[in-house]
């Protein structure tokens, strides 16, 4: 970081620049999905095609009406990161109702590129009329169902964890003390059962020094962190940096307001040699049988020069040396990577490895502002039977953001955890706490932090949305659904409980981040068909429920809250479920953009 830059101005400069973007892996050319329809609803257009066989994702492109082919341009819904999605559909509501546009979609290979753009067709949102129009649900409650995947449940991310050793406050809170609430908490009442954090290695965990120029360990400090990771009842992600000052190539290139150092080792030994002597004390203290339960990660995000000095071929050593130190351990030990930015360097580790021969028991990747993209396709390319593990997902992937506190995002949360159901191993939300200072601690209560929970202990929209989707039961049932919006603006996840009871969760939710305020015009009412009578209660989230931000205002909270509004706050942190009346098998509720219910019924 250069004299006189803040790790903020330092982050912005450099977060978009890619380590290496050469083109060395050959990529399937695929052609435009096929069967490209659409339908035109009150405030949006939802289109739907085809799958392609190799294609992880889909990149939407728009025009306005009769504009020549080559003006066709993705469709930008603001999620700041990759724009391609992995489901077979779309819902836009970028465009301006009343206005016609021609839409045309690509298959994507990877997330680098796209393939052909397909024959557009056209379509026009209605505009508001007053209307609000009715979406009906039939849940098929006495079908076998299929296993309900919880890709939620195997991880969660958070600040580094020497945090949790921290006894200074931020906004009168002891850090350390409220991140490991809050990863108690995400584990008592969500089940996650994993923590993935940077930094395992940096120089504040004192990992790693050289004395008279010799190597010297000292793991005290990680056992601490451990330990209390441990208590609660999670296990970690071991991610494999940053860079220990002494071992470091070039010790000044870092990254975040805590100094990560980004540069290789100038010794490639000493660093096999550390990796392996962490790995051995891990497994001398909690024992095989523990330790054979994690996953040992590689380094994070080397695509992104922010956090890697040096090139692609550098970083492919890092990782075979640092496999190969895993394994000389335990061979039984899962190691995995490229922990890359926006899902690249997928293809290119999975191509180097075919060479180097160095394992990759799990493939790891991150995207903001849109659901996983689907990489079976990628893996099936290269014969791999790798686990998929995206170790870092969000709603946005910028710092203090407004977005991170919204509601909007708590239905994003839904969206993203429903298309990933079945097709990946984890989906791990970044992160936890607001207890989170990459570039500075919060300065405010409501400073869009990327924490579920606020500094103080208070649940966001998006902590609230995990745990309506913890209390979904383990088998999921079909679903059919009709009317304006139905299989995309408003989307439902029904499941049924060991006892016969019924969860259903639904949700009225846009990609669309301009839309993050809510849009009248947007609103649905659902009705909810139910083959048996029963009792209901109903969950909401919205606005008025579970919005820690509606609440803050409403109260007057400045940059922190007063004693009294802090008793306030709490009060209102857990969502209340309330009886509803089920007429003839016929449940009807509002739902407003962005809004969710859970629907629990008892028959």
């Amino acid at each position: 970081m250069s004299t006189g830059t803040t790790a903020r101005e330092n982050w912005e400069q450099r977060i978009a620049s890619r380590s290496d973007e050469r083109e060395t892996v050959p990529m399937p050319q695929l052609p435009p999905p096929a069967g490209l329809t659409v339908v035109e609803g009150l405030g949006h257009v939802t289109l739907r095609w085809e799958p392609v066989e190799g294609a992880i994702g889909y990149l939407v492109h728009r025009a306005p009406a009769g504009s020549p082919r080559a003006g066709l341009a993705p469709v930008d819904h603001l999620g700041g990161d990759v724009l391609s999605v992995p489901e077979t559909w779309y819902v836009d509501t970028t465009g301006e109702p009343g206005i016609a546009y021609d839409y045309a979609v690509a298959s994507v290979p990877t997330v680098t590129e796209h393939g052909e753009v397909g024959d557009p067709v056209t379509a026009t949102a209605k505009p508001a009329d007053g209307s609000v129009p009715v979406v009906d649900l039939t849940v098929t409650t006495t079908a076998d169902g299929t296993p309900l995947a919880k890709p939620w449940q195997p991880m969660i991310g958070s600040e580094r964890l020497s945090q949790l050793l921290c006894t200074d406050t931020s906004g009168g809170q002891v850090i350390g003390t409220e991140l490991e609430a809050a990863l108690r908490r995400v584990h008592d009442e969500i089940g996650v059962s994993t923590v993935r954090a940077h930094a395992i290695l940096h120089d504040d965990l004192g990992v790693y020094r050289e004395v008279d120029g010799e190597p010297a360990y000292d793991f005290s400090r990680i056992d601490e962190v451990y330990d209390k990771l441990l208590a609660i009842g999670l296990r970690p992600c071991v991610e494999l940096g940053f860079m220990p000052r002494d071992l470091a190539s070039d010790p000044d290139r870092t990254v975040f307001e805590y100094g990560g150092i980004i540069s290789p080792p100038k010794d490639w030994d000493r660093w096999s040699d550390l990796i392996g002597a962490l790995v051995r004390h891990l497994i001398d203290r909690y024992g095989a049988d523990e330790v054979l339960r994690w996953d040992f990660e590689v380094w994070n995000e080397a695509n992104l020069e922010v956090f890697w000095s040096s090139t692609r071929d550098e970083w492919m050593r890092l990782y075979d040396v640092t496999a190969a130190a895993v394994k000389a351990v335990d061979p039984r030990l899962a190691v995995g990577g490229p922990s890359s930015a926006a899902a690249g360097w997928v293809d290119e580790l999975l191509e180097h490895t075919s060479r180097s021969g160095a394992p990759v028991d799990f493939v790891t990747t991150h995207t903001y502002g849109n659901s996983p993209l689907d990489l079976r396709p990628t893996l099936a390319r290269y014969g791999s039977t790798a686990r998929i593990l995206w170790t870092e997902w969000g709603v946005t992937p910028t710092h203090f953001n407004p977005v991170n506190d919204s509601v909007s995002s708590a239905t994003f949360l839904l969206h993203g955890m429903h298309s990933a159901s079945g097709r990946l191993d984890a989906l791990s939300y970044w992160v936890a706490s607001d207890h989170f200072e990459e570039l500075g601690r919060p300065p405010r209560l409501l400073h869009g932090g990327f924490g579920l929970i606020t500094a103080g202990g208070i649940a966001k929209a998006r902590y609230h949305a995990l745990h309506l989707l913890s209390r979904l039961g383990d088998t999921e049932l079909p679903v059919e659904a009709s009317g304006d919006g139905a299989d995309g603006l408003v989307q439902a996840w029904a499941s049924r409980h060991d006892d016969g009871s019924l969860s259903i969760l639904v949700w009225n939710h846009t990609l669309d981040q301009g839309k993050a305020g809510g849009d009248s015009t947007l609103r649905r009412t659902i009705r909810l068909r139910l083959q048996d009578g029963g009792t209901a209660r109903v969950t909401r989230l919205d606005a008025d429920h579970g919005d820690i931000t509606t609440l803050a205002k409403r109260i007057g909270v400045q940059n922190w809250p007063t004693d009294a509004q802090w008793v306030e706050l709490h009060r209102a942190d857990q969502l209340a479920a309330e009886p509803v009346e089920v007429t003839a098998g016929v449940l009807e509720l509002d739902l407003p953009q962005p809004s969710a219910v859970l629907i629990q019924v008892t028959v």
